[in-house]
């Protein structure tokens, strides 16, 4: 049963990692499973502490990745509208059934948001390019902690895999 529970975790850990990049897998919280999994084996000792810890910041993270483009569009010179442009072109995003929808929702999000409040064109871009950077920021950031978490699966499974096996 142990092999079968690591064997999952080691599948939640690859999907948390193409999560990373696909917003419509929540990445850093499917690695989470995957570390869940690999402690819910007999052959590791239960450390709710650690697991604790690594869900806060995998929650922590799965929400500021909906909060960053928001900012980015703010601290570019974009207006509330903007902000909100940027959070309903995120949802567009997501489930329109088109290529690259999530990068250009909350781009043109932002645009339309700033044009709609009457910004000049000039404005309205830079609002929209903060929005696609905190994009990249939040993309950047999920990566960065499903990578750790693959580290942390890899280094206990590599010191218990006597017993798993």
């Amino acid at each position: 049963m142990d092999i079968l529970f690591a064997f999952i975790g080691l599948l939640f850990m690859c999907f948390g990692l193409i999560g990373s990049f696909l917003p419509v897998l929540p990445g850093p919280t499917l690695s989470w499973v995957g570390l869940l999994m690999l402690y819910l084996t007999n052959a590791i000792d239960n450390d709710w502490t650690f697991l604790g810890i690594t869900l806060i910041i995998a929650l922590i993270v799965f929400a500021l990745d909906y909060i960053i483009p928001a900012i980015g569009t703010k601290k570019f010179g974009g207006t509330k509208a903007g902000m909100i442009g940027t959070s309903i072109g995120l949802v567009i995003g997501i489930l329109a059934p088109i290529p690259g929808g999530i990068i250009i929702g909350p781009f043109f999000g932002a645009l339309l948001g700033e044009l709609y409040n009457k910004a000049d064109s000039t404005t309205a871009l830079k609002a929209a390019f903060g929005s696609f950077l905190g994009l990249l920021t939040g993309t950047f950031l999920k990566f960065i902690v499903a990578i750790i978490y693959f580290g942390f699966f890899i280094k206990t499974f590599w010191e218990h895999k006597d017993l798993i096996f």
